[in-house]
């Protein structure tokens, strides 16, 4: 299952991320997909916000993992844009990170191909003009069940 929208600007693609995040309160494997600049950390503060989480969100491009414990949920924001080899993400014990009541939220997946597990949603961002595309696909059941809690609220 997919769902497609445009985004126009910051406000818009925050906004976005909290809606997102109403459907993944359970907790899930998401990969966020697109180039430099497409907002996927942006989408990652909405979503937290939505979340409840009220500090700072940051990119974890130097230091790869942020971790963030809210209440009844642990959310992990990954940034594997530097990871050169998925074998370094075995010795930092990536797998510990993935549990049945954890959210993470990873960027640039592609880095860590055969050190991380299925995503169970998949965010596209590209560029439109004035804005982005999104495209929000399910890739397992746990990301189906969050698309259909979606469908009626992102695509009215």
């Amino acid at each position: 299952m997919r769902i497609e929208k445009g985004v126009y600007g910051e406000v818009a693609m925050e906004g976005l991320g909290e809606v997102v995040s109403s459907a993944l309160k359970m907790g899930g494997v998401v990969y966020l997909e697109g180039d430099l600049g497409m907002g996927k950390t942006t989408l990652v503060r909405g979503m937290l916000r939505g979340l409840g989480y009220e500090g700072p969100v940051k990119s974890p491009t130097y230091t790869i993992v942020e971790p963030y414990e809210l209440p009844g949920l642990e959310v992990y924001h990954f940034d594997l844009y530097r990871v050169r080899d998925a074998e370094e993400l075995e010795f930092m014990g990536i797998r510990d990170y993935f549990t049945d009541s954890g959210l993470c939220l990873i960027e640039w997946a592609e880095m860590g191909r055969g050190a991380l597990p299925e995503a169970d949603l998949v965010v596209s961002l590209s560029l439109i003009p004035q804005g982005r595309h999104v495209s929000l696909e399910s890739q397992t059941e746990k990301g189906l069940a969050a698309l259909k809690i979606l469908q009626e609220v992102i695509t009215s």
